[in-house]
């Protein structure tokens, strides 16, 4: 049994082995269909082959249906350590193994499936959301099994599919067809969110509105703007217009939060004509709105048609709308849970961080949670570079975080 000097003296000796796991696993794309990609089945084979190696107790599959993908399922893959003390509430670490597409190559410095390493900062596709996480608590748990130390509770390790696109063949999934896995009592960690010093302990997420928004006018030949009726034009107008009145109209407040109130941000915008010479008779907007927990997603979704019928009649368009996900506000996790203690004291001990609790405009796994009744909480210590082109991690950040979850391991 090895304490936790040796063990902490173990994870830092793993440099070379997480350069080595991640060059493997972060050069597999794992993208939903939705984003034109094939799924997660292969990276989950790749984890899952590295994990049995290591000797993890199970090693479990709960794969999800889908017929898009050339696997015909996507893959949730459940990874067991069993503790010595089996009183106590297993520990849940959840992280997500898809990643959102890497977009335009050309901003990227390099190759964005071939990991690079400069000095402390590793560089791709996928190695800090959620790569941090997923190689972070996978290697705590080597630590105890190379040193053949038990964890004082059942250790289980979830890499789940398809958060990026809103998890319905991941952790939806899960708690809609597996809800027994999971204990009233059971600790859960979903390590997807955090700030650069490690101080945020997230335990409250806004409510999450799509919105997708398409604009009817007439298509006419440019040079004669007047026998027509700009769709384009129109939508950006009316978004304009209504991306004030929104903010008027929910000002609601939290300093708790990161960003302390809602936001209704135009996002994603669809082609529509091919040629720069004619007038768009229709267009394609995103909304992507944050709403704070005092106001109902759907009832602004109304105000929103609401206003669009008025500024049609005005315009002479017309609008339709509806929602690519919409998912209200779940019930906090109480400030004072345990896990929030036992996360700060661990923060503390590694990073000599003071962290505390607060809420995110993200949405997390810990939001399906949450709603399904299991208190759950988001941490991690992160460069806060997911999404954007080369996503990078810093190593030391990898080892710290794997030294916190070994500390809930052993708690």
């Amino acid at each position: 049994m090895a304490g936790i000097k040796e063990l902490d003296d173990s994870i830092d000796g793993y440099v070379k082995d997480i350069i080595e796991m991640a060059s493997e696993v972060l050069s597999i794309p794992a993208i939903a269909p939705e984003s034109d990609g094939d799924g997660e089945m292969e990276k989950a084979k790749c984890v899952a082959r590295i994990a049995s190696s290591w000797g993890f107790d199970r090693i479990e599959y709960y794969n999800s249906p889908d017929p898009r993908v050339a696997a015909k399922e996507r893959p949730n893959l459940l990874l067991t350590l069993k503790g010595s003390d089996p009183a106590r509430p297993p520990i849940w670490i959840f992280s997500h193994i898809d990643v959102v597409p890497p977009g335009d190559l050309n901003k990227w410095s390099a190759d964005p499936w071939k990991l690079r390493v400069e000095g402390d900062r590793m560089i791709a596709r996928g190695v800090e959301d959620n790569g941090q996480g997923l190689f972070a608590s996978m290697f705590a748990a080597k630590a105890l099994l190379e040193s053949g130390t038990r964890p004082r509770r059942d250790v289980k390790l979830f890499l789940v599919a398809d958060e990026e696109v809103g998890s319905a063949k991941g952790m939806v999934y899960l708690i809609k067809q597996h809800r027994e896995l999971f204990g009233d009592g059971d600790l859960y960690v979903v390590p997807d969110a955090g700030d650069p010093d490690g101080a945020m302990i997230e335990v409250a997420e806004k409510s999450i509105m799509w919105v997708k928004m398409r604009t009817f006018g007439k298509q006419v030949h440019a040079s004669v703007p007047s026998k027509g009726v700009n769709a384009n034009l129109a939508a950006m107008r009316f978004l304009v217009s209504l991306y004030d009145e929104l903010h008027e109209r929910y000002p609601d407040m939290d300093d708790m939060y990161d960003h302390p109130i809602s936001s209704f941000e135009p996002t994603k915008k669809e082609a529509n004509v091919p040629n720069v010479n004619t007038i768009p008779g229709e267009d394609v907007q995103y909304i992507d709105c944050r709403i704070m927990p005092a106001y109902d997603p759907a009832e602004v979704l109304e105000f929103i048609r609401m206003r669009a019928l008025e500024f049609g009649e005005s315009a002479g368009v017309t609008f339709e709308f509806c929602t690519v996900q919409m998912e209200k506000a779940a019930p906090p996790t109480p400030a004072d849970h345990p896990l929030v203690g036992m996360l700060k004291d661990a923060v503390m001990e590694v990073y000599g961080t003071e962290a505390k609790p607060v809420g995110i405009g993200g949405g997390t796994c810990a939001a399906i949670l949450r709603r399904a009744g299991l208190p759950s909480v988001v941490w991690g210590r992160l460069e806060d570079t997911a999404h954007m082109p080369d996503e990078s991690a810093l190593l030391s950040n990898y080892l710290g975080d794997a030294k916190v979850f070994l500390r809930l391991f052993l708690s």
